[in-house]
């Protein structure tokens, strides 16, 4: 019989994703046949993974999947993540199904008309995996204790109940309040949900676990659940699932400055805070660089102060397009003289035209002029691109002198044409001029040679001597695995019996 374990929270950005990566590269490490699962995803954050009975086919599923999947030591399928919402702003998603979209649906649509069907397909995903692997950890989503959504909560109390799953309740202790969460969490879990409760886990903490003893004691004889972790405040480096670590539209927010160097020392990469941003995750690596901050910063910031710029995706580009446009982002981009690269949807916006973007029949967005530093124009239509790829890189513009390979995908609408011979220094949907580069390929950043070189380039064009790294160079994967070690799994996983790789 499969051993299912769903790590659940008390809310959302508690951590589930991070422990489940890690008790998946644990137990991987330990030879035990282990494999992800998350019946619903509302992210973004999407990347590609093989269908099912179709080796030749992609789909989407949410990053946080495909990296667990990968610690994990298995393939990514759309089964690690069946059921997938993209955010598309007014309340409205995208639903995607075993990886493919279904349509653009309503909350309360999504719940009358398509749940049922999200909760078939769900179950055959992890049935599917279930035949395959020893061992399933599964993700939560958000707060397992909403009680308005729990007689139709596809990720946490129905995941749990057809995976028959032992429970793992996570709380944020950074947040404050985590005895209380854990606890009121419990309390309104229903009866035969809190009796799958094995033991919690207490995530973020600073300072001496001895200062703990006299609460975990009473939280655990108020409950008569043990307390089973307790967890320090370390960021593996994993990518961030969804985009609660992202600003509000109208904030800012910068990553990479905790490497210990001077802001003299460093480099500024200005993003702007799409209203519809995607895909975020591709800037991870420039912000784990040293000296490199990522700044996210609202439409109408100034790029005044920057060193480079990065256009990321968007699950819209028009809508986009037209909320840079008002902010007056187009004139400032005109006026920055260092890099610059879009990405996806951002390579589509650097572009000179958008075409076939209407929708509505109105005519009124079927030739939008884009910002015209790109020689290319973009065609919309139904056809949605979805694939792996590794491309060869022959360096040009903000990357001149880079050489290798990247591996990444593309999830896309629409082909991007060029206008005349021009570099293509990461295969045929990429283009570059002298400091400006567009391309169609997630994980740009995630190739070594990429990313030394575009580094490289901003701290040239900055005037700046870049420093060196004296940062500990351990995989992401083995960190987290290292941090879940505090677990004690008890008999929630017994690895007595179970099929060794």
């Amino acid at each position: 019989m499969t051993t299912t374990v769903l790590v659940a929270g008390t809310a959302s950005h508690v951590g589930k994703s991070t422990v489940v990566a890690g008790l998946c590269r644990r137990l991987a490490s330990e030879g035990i046949d282990v494999a992800p699962f998350k019946a619903q995803t509302m992210s973004n954050n999407a990347h590609a993974a093989a269908c099912i009975g179709d080796d030749a086919a992609y789909g989407e599923i949410g990053v946080a999947q495909y990296v667990q999947a990968r610690t994990a030591g298995v393939v990514p399928t759309t089964d690690h993540n069946p059921v997938l919402l993209k955010p598309r702003g007014d309340a409205e998603s995208q639903l995607l199904l075993d990886g493919r979209p279904v349509g653009h649906v309503p909350a309360g649509e999504y719940y009358d008309r398509y749940w049922e069907r999200a909760r078939e397909t769900a179950v055959a995903a992890y049935e599917r995996l279930a035949a395959d692997h020893d061992v399933i950890v599964a993700e939560g989503a958000g707060s397992i204790a909403e009680i308005n959504l729990q007689h139709r909560d596809l990720a946490n109390v129905e995941t749990a109940r057809f995976g028959n799953a032992e429970i793992l309740l996570v709380g944020d202790i950074e947040r404050g309040g985590v005895f209380a969460s854990l606890y009121g969490t419990l309390e309104l879990l229903p009866p035969d949900i809190r009796d799958r409760v094995a033991g919690l886990v207490i995530n973020k903490f600073r300072g001496d676990r001895s200062l703990l003893a006299d609460g975990l004691e009473e939280l655990q004889d108020r409950t008569g659940v043990p307390v089973v972790g307790v967890l320090p405040y370390e960021d593996p480096g994993l990518p961030e699932e969804d985009s609660l670590s992202l600003p509000a539209r109208e904030e800012s927010a910068v990553r990479g400055g905790d490497d210990g160097l001077s802001e003299s020392r460093s480099v500024t990469v200005a993003v702007p805070r799409l209203p519809r941003l995607s895909n975020a995750t591709d800037l991870d690596p420039l912000a784990r660089e040293p000296g490199v901050r990522v700044a996210v910063r609202p439409p109408d910031a100034a790029l005044s102060d920057a060193d480079a710029v990065v256009l990321p995706g968007t699950k819209n580009t028009v809508d986009d397009l037209l909320a840079l446009r008002e902010a007056g982002f187009g004139e400032r981009l005109d006026a920055f003289d260092g890099p610059i690269v879009g990405i996806c949807g951002g390579y589509q916006l650097l572009g000179r035209e958008l075409r076939g973007a209407d929708r509505e029949g109105t005519g009124e967005r079927d030739h939008l002029a884009g910002f015209g530093l790109l020689p290319v124009v973009t065609h919309f239509d139904e056809e949605k691109t979805i694939r792996q790829v590794t491309r060869t890189v022959e360096g040009a513009g903000p990357i001149d002198g880079a050489s290798g390979t990247a591996s990444g995908y593309e999830i896309h609408a629409g082909e991007t044409r060029v206008d005349g011979e021009m570099p293509a220094p990461i295969g045929p949907d990429s283009v570059a001029t002298e400091r400006v580069l567009g391309t169609y390929l997630h994980g740009l950043f995630h190739a070594e040679c990429v990313r030394e070189a575009f580094v490289e380039a901003v701290f040239e064009s900055a005037d700046q001597d870049r420093p060196e790294s004296d940062l500990e160079s351990t995989l992401p994967f083995d960190r987290a695995g290292e941090l879940v070690e505090r677990i004690d799994l008890g008999s929630t996983v017994n690895p007595d019996g179970l099929n060794r790789r």
